[in-house]
Parts: C-alpha cells; sequence; structure tokens
C-alpha cells in the first residue's frame, strides 16, 4: 500500500501501538473467562470494533463513502472466512496461554505464502519456500507437547483442543488475506475494514441459539473492551501504512509476543515453557526473513521499472 507521506519512524510508532492495543483485545478477552463461547466473543469484537471505525470514518469524511462496493460477494466471503477464523483463534486463546496463542498466530502470514503460490499463482521462489518450511517446524516446536494424541489426556484436552483451533484459524485467515489481496483490486481500505466488521457483527448473532453465555458486569465490560481495543487497533493499523511502506512497518508486528509474555505473566501466572521461547523465534525469524525478502524484491521491481525505457 502506498502511503500519503512517508514518515517511517512515525508509521513504525503507530505500529507498535497497534500491536499494544491489539494485545490489550487478547487480554480482555482472556480476562472474559475460559467459559464463553466463540460466537458470543466474536459478536462483541466486531459489534463494539465498529464504534471507534465509524467515527474514524466520519472524522475523514469517509463513511458515506466506504459503504459503496462495487463486490459485495467478495465482502461477504471475506467476513465469513473472517468469522471462521476469529471464532477458532478466541476459542484457542481462551484455553491456551497467551504466548502460545501468539506464537502459533504467527503461521497465518506463512500460510499465506503457499496460498498465495497456490490460489493466486504468485511466484514464490526458493528463498522464500525455505523460510516458510523453517517457520511451519517453529509452528511444530511450540504446538507438539499439547497436540500428542498418545497422552494420557489426547487430543480431546483444552490445550490441544486450544492449539488445534488456533491452526485452524491461521489458515482460514490465510484463505482471508487472499480474499483481500482479491478485493483490494476494486475496492478501498475503508470500505474493506467497514464491510468485515458489519458481516462478522451480523454473522456472529448466528451462534446465539447455540447457546450464549449469560454475563456478569466485568464479563460484559471486557468484551466490550475488547470490541472497542479490536476497532482501534484496525484503524492505527492502517494509519501505520499511511506513513510507511508494509515492509517497514510488518516486523514489528513481533514485539507483541514480548508484551504478551509479560502481560500473561503479570496477570494470569503463565509462564512460557521451553519450546514455545525455541518455536517462536524460529517461527519469528522465518517472518521477518520472508518480510526482507518481499522487500529486496520489491526494490528490485522498483529499479527495474526505471531502467525500462517508457513504452517497452
Amino acid at each position: 500500500m502506498a502511503s500519503d507521506a512517508q514518515n517511517p519512524l512515525h508509521g513504525i510508532m503507530l505500529k507498535v501501538l497497534s500491536v499494544v492495543v491489539f494485545v490489550m483485545m487478547q487480554t480482555c478477552i482472556k480476562s472474559a473467562g475460559p467459559d464463553l463461547p466463540a460466537g458470543q466473543i466474536t459478536f462483541y469484537r466486531s459489534a463494539f470494533a465498529l464504534v471507534p471505525i465509524m467515527g474514524y470514518l466520519a472524522f475523514r469524511r469517509e463513511l458515506f463513502h466506504a459503504f459503496h462496493t462495487n463486490s459485495l460477494s467478495g465482502h461477504l466471503k471475506r467476513g465469513v472466512l473472517g468469522i471462521m477464523g476469529m471464532v477458532c483463534g478466541f476459542y484457542g486463546l481462551v484455553h491456551l496461554p497467551m504466548p502460545d496463542a501468539i506464537a502459533l498466530g504467527y503461521s497465518m502470514p506463512l500460510i499465506a505464502v503457499i496460498f498465495a503460490a497456490v490460489f493466486l499463482k504468485e511466484t514464490v521462489r526458493l528463498y522464500r519456500w525455505t523460510a516458510v518450511a523453517i517457520g511451519m517446524v517453529g509452528v511444530v516446536i511450540i504446538s507438539w507437547p499439547k497436540m500428542s494424541m498418545f497422552s494420557s489426556d489426547g487430543i480431546g484436552s483444552e490445550q490441544a483442543m486450544g492449539a488445534l483451533a488456533v491452526l485452524c484459524g491461521a489458515v482460514l485467515g490465510g484463505f482471508a488475506m487472499i480474499q483481500v489481496r482479491q478485493l483490494v483490486q476494486t475496492e478501498k481500505t475503508a470500505t474493506i475494514v467497514l464491510y468485515f466488521s458489519l458481516t462478522a457483527a451480523v454473522f456472529s448473532i448466528v451462534s446465539l441459539p447455540f447457546g450464549w453465555a449469560p454475563l456478569s458486569v466485568s464479563e460484559r465490560l471486557f468484551l466490550i473492551g475488547a470490541g472497542f481495543f479490536g476497532g482501534l487497533g484496525q484503524i492505527l493499523l492502517t494509519e501505520s501504512y499511511r506513513h510507511a511502506d508494509v515492509s517497514t512497518v510488518a516486523p514489528f508486528e513481533y514485539t507483541s509476543i514480548i508484551l504478551g509474555i509479560a502481560i500473561a505473566y503479570t496477570l494470569f501466572g503463565d509462564i512460557p515453557a521451553i519450546n514455545t521461547l525455541i518455536g517462536t523465534a524460529i517461527t519469528v525469524s522465518a517472518g521477518i526473513f520472508i518480510i526482507y525478502r518481499e522487500h529486496r524484491l520489491g526494490l528490485e521491481r522498483k529499479a527495474a521499472r526505471k531502467a525500462s525505457p517508457p513504452g517497452v
């Protein structure tokens, strides 16, 4: 995404702020408790995200135009994939230590590379395939102790199901990223952000007949806070791309694991296992290499365009 005014430091600051706010969203969800249905969490996350998002679009005088779309079916597909991914991710978040859930979520960009090659026919060379393979090794290291089917509690254990849910959410998120790449060909960013929250809020109501839990005042406030922080994080993330290239700000996504470990230890007493730390280091390194490689390829393509005579 091209930036309106190049100011990399400003973009990085906004990106880091978005990471902080998204971790606050995850903290609110975790604090609401493990017994809430994922569909109910998704509704609050989506519906109350509309408050800051619509306020932001109104402030930029983009709210009216954001409702105009050339691909309603595309937004519906993105919404279905996104809500299914969120349901899986939220289930995993409430049943796993926060650092594990965050680290397993880092598999989504790796999966997106695979999907881009398979479904969008994008060229993925040996360097990126190698990085994806190494990153997946990190994901296996993180998840293997929880996914052992031969342990006494088996795959039915809460942590095993939580790890599986996060990985399923990452796969669905990879499909959603492919859908977004198709949407950006005809749709504005504001339209994509608005329609996703709208469709996710509407679709998540479908889970109501399957049993939503009665909420205490504190649980309701935590879920409302999760929605508000989710919408605010999306705004900050969008604004970061206005001031710096994606390749510049994207690596700072991985600061979330540091903040997540600190909050998990302070609030929930979670201490990351050694396999989580090792696997996270491998996965993060692979992700950063992919970002670096994308940046280098972008520079090479830009140089090639400049070197080509007009009309060639």
